[in-house]
């Protein structure tokens, strides 16, 4: 049985480096300069864990690692994790497995603390089964190339407990936990953290702030937290919210900028958990998005990769949720106009459900967007 990860020894904020800032004159191509320097300050407030994958951007995000840190700081003073993914555009059994050589040498590393299995979920638990990566990724530990391995996960409470059955090595699990989807019927976030738990996993969080939804909350959730605290920011109850629960590796914020860097540094740097008093606010905030049925989407923008029709899924759905929650219709017809002003409508849609294969929280995407089309067509 491999020894389990001892959480001490890392810093309770991550950087995820799958929304890097983009150069101004060139949306598509990551400002190296502005990732150096929020690099420089989470590593000058003594941050450690930086999160990337073979996928994100093209492999433009793992370039931007080297670039960033590798080039420029000891490699005994910080921590990499990056992913193997299997399912996304239908890698074979080798291409797959090339996976590993190919991010080493994109991240101009020799190892890499932490790797994981990308995405785990119903519709591609057997992909990773049949090119046998279990066994791939701890043939690479054995080898020096992996100091640890787990796997990231949006399935079922159920699949993540046979997981662990299955595979009692794994040493970490990276997970969806945030206060909007922590009772979720569809997300599980509890329900998948105690599983973790039970198992005696580290867990590392991802989308504290669901995709910075939680980070810029609509109206009603934000009076609640403005006036429990004026000075703190939306983001800070998010991240400390999921930074507060036992058993946590890191949580993995996606900063895009300075200033949300210097914001979560503010209260992370030297991090206390929620108090009863603030841990009352959080439910309250999360009463009224039960109330309200907001579509669980994550802005991962997987399902807008490979969309013959170009449409914006996850802008349309900040503007459905803008109506559901908070009734706002005028306010969500301007978003969704903004999102689809220069790219496909909910209405361009053909059905093809390549979208639905790709989404990690295995949306009923056709069927949101049709849903659109009715109250903004």
């Amino acid at each position: 049985m491999t020894k389990a990860i001892d959480l001490s020894g890392t810093p309770k904020l991550g950087f995820g480096m799958m929304r890097l800032p983009k150069l101004a004159d060139d949306k598509k191509k990551i400002d190296i300069e502005q990732t150096c320097k929020m690099v420089d300050l989470f590593m000058e407030a003594g941050f450690t864990y930086f999160d990337t994958a073979y996928v994100y951007d093209g492999g433009a995000s793992e370039e931007a690692v080297r670039k960033a840190l590798v080039e420029r700081y000891p490699r005994d003073s910080y921590t990499i994790a990056t992913k193997l993914n299997a399912w996304l555009g239908k890698p074979d059994e080798a291409a797959a497995k090339q996976q590993l050589e190919t991010s080493l040498e994109r991240l101009g590393v020799d190892y890499v603390d932490y790797y994981l299995l990308h995405a785990l979920q119903l519709n591609n638990r057997d992909v990773y089964a049949d090119y046998k990566l279990w066994d791939f990724v701890r043939g690479q530990k054995e080898k020096g190339l992996i100091r640890h391995w787990g796997f990231s996960f949006h399935g079922t409470p159920e699949m993540l407990d046979d997981l662990l059955k299955e595979n009692p090595d794994a040493e970490f699990v990276q997970l969806q936990i945030n206060y909007a989807d922590w009772e979720d019927s569809h997300i599980a976030s509890r329900a998948c953290y105690e599983i973790a738990r039970k198992h005696n996993k580290p867990i590392v969080v991802m989308e504290p702030v669901k995709g910075g939804t939680l980070a810029n909350p609509p109206e009603k959730l934000a009076k609640i937290f403005k006036e429990a605290n004026p000075d703190a920011s939306y983001a800070s109850w998010a991240i400390r919210y999921v930074a507060s629960l036992d058993g946590i590796l890191t949580v993995l914020s996606g900063m895009s900028n300075i200033d949300q860097m210097k914001d979560n540094l503010s209260y992370m740097k030297d991090f206390k958990p929620l108090n009863s008093e603030e841990q009352k606010v959080i439910g309250q905030a999360q009463q009224i998005i039960r109330d309200a049925g907001a579509i669980p989407c994550t802005a991962c923008h997987y399902c807008t990769k490979g969309c013959p029709q170009e449409i914006p899924i996850p802008d349309i759905f900040r503007a459905i949720n803008m109506n559901r929650i908070y009734q706002s219709m005028e306010e969500a017809k301007g978003r969704y106009t903004n999102a689809t002003a220069k790219c496909g409508k909910a209405s361009d849609c053909i059905q093809c459900g390549q979208c639905e294969d790709a989404c990690p929280q295995s949306l009923p995407i056709i069927e949101l967007l049709q849903e659109a089309v009715d109250l903004f067509e």
